[in-house]
């Protein structure tokens, strides 16, 4: 199995081949991962890497392999003001949910995984919920933290604002 050496942006230069990958795949620190052509490949980095649709996986080899984004089953929400956007944030946040942020109209667009209860959820608190395949890559650092899918919570209790 070749393991990979580095990773990089490579935009535009060649690739030997490529593999495709959802969010969670391109979010790890030790995988096997197979490319679009069957190659087994090993991941090992010290810590975590979140891998962009795009970059390139450099193999112990000399072979280029590109990242390519899968598209997922995701749900863009949207709301009538800011201040409920805001709130629908907060609660996305408060569930630890990995959340994509596009620019947009009042206040912009939440991009988040297709899930019925947070549907449900978004719906009660004003919000507009359209489901969309798309590659998700959501906003980095807060959640490629703990290996193994650990969260770390640095506040105990929440404090909750009924306005």
């Amino acid at each position: 199995m070749v393991r990979i050496a580095a990773v990089e942006a490579g935009r535009g230069s060649t690739a030997d081949d490529s593999i495709t990958l959802d969010f969670d795949h391109r979010n790890r620190r030790r995988i096997v991962l197979h490319s679009d052509r069957g190659t087994a490949m090993l991941l090992d980095m010290p810590r975590a890497v979140h891998l962009r649709d795009g970059e390139m996986l450099l193999l112990e080899d000399g072979a280029r392999v590109r990242v390519v984004a899968s598209d997922e089953a995701l749900l863009d929400i949207d709301a009538a003001d800011v201040g409920a956007l805001v709130r629908i944030a907060w609660h996305l946040g408060n569930r630890h949910l990995p959340t994509q942020l596009l620019a947009g109209a009042n206040g912009g667009t939440l991009r988040i995984r297709a899930d019925h209860v947070i549907e449900a959820m978004v719906e009660g608190l004003g919000g507009r919920c359209t489901p969309i395949a798309a590659p998700f890559d959501p906003e980095g650092g807060a959640y490629a933290e703990g290996t193994g899918g650990g969260h770390h919570h640095h506040h105990h209790h929440h404090e909750h604002a009924h306005g």
